[in-house]
């Protein structure tokens, strides 16, 4: 059975997304360049080195994740990151999400690429049957987003997670499955030109 935990790289035109390294801090801090990013995220925006190392040490201290930084292959910037969570071998499942990218990397490709990059190992390295995604029903721009990749919309969790603020959030769920997987890769690549 492969190692649903192993962090291989995974390189693409874009975006080449690597095991998140304890060095990154300065590099999230700098990706970290708008509130905008950070609106519907359950963390809150890094805006000093200390604060980005901090929220490194955090994601490298989740044994539940399995956390990537993006990298920006024309620039070599670290771009954002984003991970593998609910993640079950038995069941042959994972989550993407915890994902984000710095503003300006928004509409360059890099998040089709990455996901691209994410599911092609999934269906095809793991085995994967099924790949999630969770997003606050409040954030129509994750929700078209996850759309657009060819997922399915499964329903809402109502008062699922706690926000920042305190408030309930209830969590739109999709899902893509392995039969639904060459289809959706071949109009990723077509998306991405290739």
């Amino acid at each position: 059975m492969p190692d649903f935990r192993d962090l291989p790289t995974l390189t693409g035109e874009h975006v080449e997304l690597r095991p998140l390294q304890s060095d990154d801090a300065a590099g999230v801090l700098a990706a970290a360049d708008d509130d905008a990013v950070f609106a519907w995220l359950t963390i809150e925006r890094p805006t000093t080195l200390a604060a980005a190392q901090e929220l490194v040490d955090h994601y490298l201290g989740r044994t539940d994740l399995v956390m990537w930084a993006q990298m920006d292959r024309a620039s070599g910037e670290l771009a954002g990151v984003t991970t593998y969570y609910d993640i079950d071998p038995s069941l042959r499942t994972v989550a993407i999400g915890h994902t984000w990218l710095g503003r300006r990397f928004w509409r360059t490709g890099a998040n089709t690429e990455a996901k691209l990059l994410l599911l092609t190992r999934a269906f095809e390295d793991l085995g994967c049957v099924r790949v999630v995604w969770h997003t606050d029903i409040r954030n129509e721009r994750s929700q078209a987003a996850i759309a657009r990749l060819g997922a399915q919309r499964e329903g809402v969790m109502r008062k699922h997670r706690i926000r920042r603020d305190g408030s309930w959030r209830d969590t739109v769920t999709f899902s893509m499955t392995d039969d639904e997987w060459p289809t959706t890769r071949a109009a990723l690549e077509a998306r991405l030109g290739r």
